[in-house]
């Protein structure tokens, strides 16, 4: 949870969240579907982007724990090139029924998010199926 963090700290996560957001192409208002935030209004993601930290709330939590961790996987798979991260996410994908990933995450929500990320973090998704066994 954000609770531990600066009112400081939260807006700059919040602000890095967003750009890793925009770094792979999704639109603000997917975005929000992302961030599990569905039913805000348009203009919150320009209050977001403007200094207004994420609402502290476990499942918009989880969903950002998510996305860091897409993130670093992608740093990880592709570390010479940024770029790729993005031509990743925006490619049709068999694993995903032939959406990009992007498209899987938004459409499926935190079922999307947690399948994009064990696809990329083998660790992540060998910890999920030995602890649902």
């Amino acid at each position: 949870m954000m609770s531990d963090m600066t009112e400081e700290e939260r807006v700059q996560l919040t602000q890095g969240v967003l750009g890793l957001l925009d770094d792979w192409g999704i639109s603000g208002k997917d975005q929000l579907l992302l961030l599990g935030l569905n039913d805000a209004p348009a203009r919150e993601i320009r209050q977001l982007r403007e200094n207004r930290p994420l609402p502290d709330i476990p499942d918009v939590m989880l969903r950002v724990e998510h996305l860091i961790c897409i993130a670093d996987a992608l740093r990880t798979t592709y570390p010479f090139s940024r770029h790729m991260g993005k031509l990743w996410m925006n490619k049709p994908n068999r694993k995903f029924r032939q959406r990009t990933p992007a498209a899987t995450m938004v459409e499926d929500g935190i079922v999307g998010l947690i399948s994009v990320r064990s696809y990329l973090d083998c660790s992540y998704s060998w910890d999920i199926t030995t602890s649902v066994s």
